[in-house]
């Protein structure tokens, strides 16, 4: 098993890479997302952090062909390691000084840094070390044992999507609307009559009082919406910051589906703060602190 590890360690290595490499490299969303990346902040310049994530991206294809071509040369496992080694740095940073902001690990994610940026730039650092040490080439490994290999590949591809918050509108996102359909949402409820078009939810959303108490720690505009039994959910990013910690959330809001601005009467809107990496609820209190005339729903 080892001896598959790290003999495939090189190609693994090299689709990662070379992806993330050439989005920033050539992906039109790396100029878009360079003013939202913690190193936008650490330059004090959007204009230089497009530059540095370019140079990056370029690294990283440079490095991604050397373990395709030459995977029993230690070089280009050692200059993948070193690349790890300083996205880990990168990443602890631009945590401390921006954790509102996105790595820009691949110039494709609004997300704020997390324990996946982390653990996926723990295992470029890993695979590296691995790639330098291998004997051998990829493809006499995939030659030689071909359904060992293309299961190990095939688990490898996995944790690497379940590392990589860019891709989460892929399947994290459709896994959880499926979960709700099963399961329920504590959010729900029922409801009658037309829909109205989401930016009337949205206009009636930004006038509530639940707006009032959560407005302080959404970061983003409208990420995601969907319906369900009557409600309407609108999804935000948000950050909550205590005295002891800063938490990356997500800040999900439930309303009529069929109020807007014209329905009469008081809108009935319900919000949570769910931490973006476990989902818990957190920030009850905060929620609870709107002005005394009117009573704000809080989700489970």
């Amino acid at each position: 098993m080892l001896s598959l590890t790290t003999g495939l360690a090189p190609l693994v290595l090299a689709g990662l890479l070379g992806w993330t490499g050439a989005v920033k490299l050539f992906g039109r969303g790396t100029v878009l997302q360079a003013p939202k990346t913690a190193l936008a902040r650490m330059l004090s310049s959007s204009e230089r952090a497009v530059l540095v994530l370019r140079g990056v991206g370029a690294a990283e294809l440079l490095v991604a062909a050397g373990l395709l071509a030459v995977p029993a040369n230690p070089a280009p496992g050692a200059a993948a390691a070193l690349l790890g080694a300083g996205f880990l740095g990168y990443l602890g940073y631009g945590r401390a000084l921006a954790p509102e902001s996105s790595c820009g690990c691949s110039a494709n994610e609004d997300t704020p840094i997390t324990w996946r940026a982390f653990a996926r730039a723990a295992t470029v650092l890993v695979s590296g070390v691995a790639a330098a040490v291998a004997h051998g080439s990829w493809w006499s490994i995939v030659s030689g044992r071909p359904a060992a290999s293309l299961g190990f590949l095939a688990a490898a591809a996995i944790v690497l999507i379940a590392l990589s918050a860019d891709l989460d509108r892929w399947w994290l996102l459709p896994l959880r609307r499926a979960r709700l359909r099963v399961f329920g949402h504590p959010l729900f409820g029922t409801g009658a009559g037309e829909q109205v078009p989401v930016a009337a939810s949205v206009e009636l959303l930004e006038a509530s009082l639940a707006w009032q108490a959560a407005s302080p720690v959404v970061r983003s505009a409208l990420l995601d919406h969907w319906e369900e039994a009557g409600w309407r959910i609108l999804q935000f990013s948000g950050v909550y910051e205590t005295a002891e910690e800063v938490r990356p959330v997500s800040v999900v809001f439930a309303l009529d589906a069929t109020s807007s601005r014209d329905t009469p009467g008081d809108p009935l809107v319900r919000v949570s703060f769910l931490d973006a990496d476990s989902g818990e609820p957190v920030g009850a209190e905060l929620l609870s602190a709107v002005p005394s005339q009117k009573a704000l729903p809080l989700a489970g």
